[in-house]
């Protein structure tokens, strides 16, 4: 196997104008596509520097129902600041909870797909645990 990392994953969402607004103007993601190809409008966003990017799937792309994506998670040098202004721009957020593995928060886009956000320990700070 010779797998270096994974291209994209899909969000299905009714609005890509609307997942936009929230990916990048309260998750700060750029853009890195926004094309109009058949079926549908390609568009994909990703924090800066990812390598792996979020496709914003509208109708009509692949199938996929609103709402199903679950387990996102991103990784944040500081969990209680991002919650903070997920809060202050009205997402409703679960958390943060200490846990094992780091400090961790979880969170709905707008079409009711689950992200969650976590600040990872050391791994030999959760050895010891």
């Amino acid at each position: 196997m010779n797998i270096t990392h994974a291209s994209f994953v899909t969000l299905p969402v009714v609005d890509q104008d609307r997942a936009l607004r929230f990916y990048r103007d309260v998750l700060g993601f750029e853009v890195t596509a926004d094309l109009d190809l058949p079926p549908g409008r390609w568009l994909q966003v990703a924090p800066a520097g990812a390598q792996t990017v979020f496709t914003l799937s509208g109708p009509g792309m692949g199938g996929f129902t609103p709402g199903e994506a679950r387990g996102i998670m991103l990784v944040t040098t500081d969990v209680d600041a991002d919650c903070a202004r997920l809060t202050a721009a009205g997402v409703v957020v679960e958390g943060p909870d200490d846990l094992p593995w780091g400090r961790m928060a979880s969170f709905r886009d707008p079409d009711g797909n689950g992200l969650m956000l976590v600040t990872e320990k050391a791994l030999g700070a959760a050895a010891e645990m």
